[in-house]
Order: C-alpha cells, then sequence, then structure tokens
C-alpha cells in the first residue's frame, strides 16, 4: 500500500466538442456548480470535431469563478513551450491562481504531422517533453537573474525575457505509460496524470508504474509524495448493487475511490462525462463519501 498522504480532490473531463460550441462551456459551468474543484480538457489539434483547447480554457476561465481549469493532457509537439508558459502564466493571472498543465509527449503522430509538427520516435518525444518542461519553467522564473537561454536538440530558447509571472506555482502534470516517462515523471514532473482505461492491468498497474516514479525521484533527490498521482476515470452510475469498478450506486464509487487513494496513493480523481447528472453525482455525493472515508482510514 502506498498512501502518500494527499488530500483527495474531485474533477472533470469535457470532451471539447465544436458543436453546439457552447455544449463544454456548459458542462464546465455544470462542473463549478456540481461543486468539483477542477474542469480539464483533451487537446488534439488536429481534431476538426473539437474546439482549440486553450482557447476553450481561456473562455471557460472568463465564464467561472471558482473553479480550477486544467488541459488534459496538451500536445507538446503543437503547442511551443516558450509561448505555452506565457499563455499559462497569463491566464493564471487573469483567474487568479485558477490555471493548472497536463501535458503529453503525443500520440496521434500522422495527426501531428499533418499540421506541422514533427513526427518524434518514443525516445526523442521523452526527450522533448525534459526540454519543454525546462522552457516552461525558466520563463516563469523572474526571480533569476538575466534573459533564459536554453540550447535543446528540440527546443532553443536564445536571450528570451523571463515572464509574466504566475499568480500561483502552477503544477506541471505528465500523461505517462512507458517506463522513460513515468521516469521523467519521477524527475520533474509535479504530478502523474494517466487514464484508467489505459492502464495495461487496470488499477493493478498503479502499483509498479508508482514504484518507478518513485524510484526515479529519489535518484534525483526528491520525495515520491512530491509527486501528485491524478486519474482520469469514467463508468456508470446505477441504483442497484455493484457491477464492477465504477458500475454502481455513489456509495460503491466513493469506496472504490477511497481504496484507490489508501491501496495507491491517487488524490484526483477526474470524471471523463459529457452528462450533467453524473457531474452533479461525483461532486456532491461521491466525492463527500470518499473523502469522509479516506480521512477515517488515515485517522484510524
Amino acid at each position: 500500500m502506498t498512501d502518500y498522504g494527499h488530500a483527495l480532490w474531485f474533477g472533470s473531463f469535457v470532451t471539447p466538442t465544436a458543436r453546439p460550441p457552447q455544449a463544454p462551456v456548459e458542462l464546465a459551468l455544470t462542473s463549478e456548480q456540481a461543486g468539483l474543484d477542477l474542469v480539464s480538457f483533451q487537446d488534439h489539434p488536429y481534431q476538426a470535431a473539437f474546439q482549440d483547447t486553450w482557447t476553450l480554457m481561456s473562455y471557460v476561465a472568463a465564464r467561472t469563478e471558482r473553479i480550477r481549469i486544467s488541459s488534459n493532457v496538451l500536445s507538446l509537439p503543437l503547442r511551443p513551450p516558450a509561448v505555452l508558459a506565457r499563455a499559462a502564466a497569463s491566464l493564471d493571472r487573469l483567474t487568479g491562481g485558477r490555471v493548472e498543465l497536463g501535458i503529453g509527449a503525443g500520440a496521434f503522430w500522422d495527426g501531428i504531422v499533418a499540421m506541422g509538427g514533427r513526427r518524434l520516435e518514443p525516445a526523442q518525444a521523452v526527450r522533448a517533453v525534459e526540454e519543454a518542461v525546462d522552457v516552461i519553467r525558466g520563463l516563469w522564473a523572474t526571480d533569476e537573474s538575466g534573459p533564459l537561454r536554453i540550447e535543446g536538440e528540440f527546443y532553443t530558447v536564445n536571450g528570451a525575457k523571463r515572464g509574466p509571472t504566475p499568480a500561483h506555482s502552477i503544477p506541471i502534470r505528465i500523461g505517462a505509460y512507458k517506463p522513460r516517462m513515468l521516469r521523467l515523471t519521477g524527475r520533474i514532473a509535479d504530478g502523474w496524470l494517466p487514464s484508467l482505461q489505459f492502464l495495461p492491468d487496470g488499477p493493478a498497474s498503479l502499483a509498479s508504474m508508482n514504484e518507478q516514479i518513485d524510484e526515479a525521484a529519489s535518484a534525483a533527490g526528491r520525495e515520491p509524495a512530491a509527486v501528485s498521482r491524478l486519474l482520469n476515470l469514467s463508468g456508470r452510475f446505477t441504483t442497484g448493487g455493484s457491477g464492477g469498478l465504477f458500475q454502481g450506486t455513489p456509495e460503491d464509487w466513493a469506496e472504490q475511490i477511497a481504496d484507490l487513494a489508501l491501496r495507491y496513493g491517487v488524490s484526483g480523481f477526474i470524471l471523463a462525462s459529457d452528462e450533467p447528472a453524473d457531474l452533479h453525482l461525483f461532486g456532491q455525493e461521491v466525492a463527500p463519501r470518499a473523502r469522509a472515508l479516506v480521512q477515517s482510514e488515515r485517522s484510524a
């Protein structure tokens, strides 16, 4: 068992559909009304059926008041990190510190290439993510003297002025599944952001994947608990008994979430759903029950 002791929080994972354009915005407002802590959007710039994720995040930020807003996850091959750093810092300042970053190395390379991106091999993609994080954090580091200079294999910054400073320390979370990316997450990331449906052995995969992150964090001189563990999940709410993982009543969901928190250290639970009723159940019934169960177990 690995419980990192982090407070639990809950979010939504909304499809950034282009038709109708206000649909994901309304779901973001529903997420806020449901008491969720965060609303997030996937990023596939080559998908014509989707709105641009950063534009949508900015619009949602202006329409909401409390909820945090995150990418889940940005496709770095199509998001120049120096520009992304300034965009994220600007939106964070405008929202009073409500912006978070989920980033990924890229997956659908035919689509990326079609949009003008460069096709990378797996090892190259990992190195590119590391360079991108250096660029982003370097431009945020306004307390450091002099302009930013980074001569990378994939990203180069030649004397860029630092700033603006984000309103808060924006967490950078990495979507990772393979060993090289998991080790990178342990070395440099603020959080790990996988999706349950892509874990090869379901929740059981979390144990060995956490171990890889923890070992890399320790080798880099970091506490493993410095890397928060998040999980995108989906399922179905029912009125009867549990039909399996995330196939049951809100009480069933809360018990399963508490188990994931206490057994595998997951603290951020993000529901992939475009159904307002599901978002309300998740925020108003599942979240408080799960928090109470975890608190009770930790206090025992």
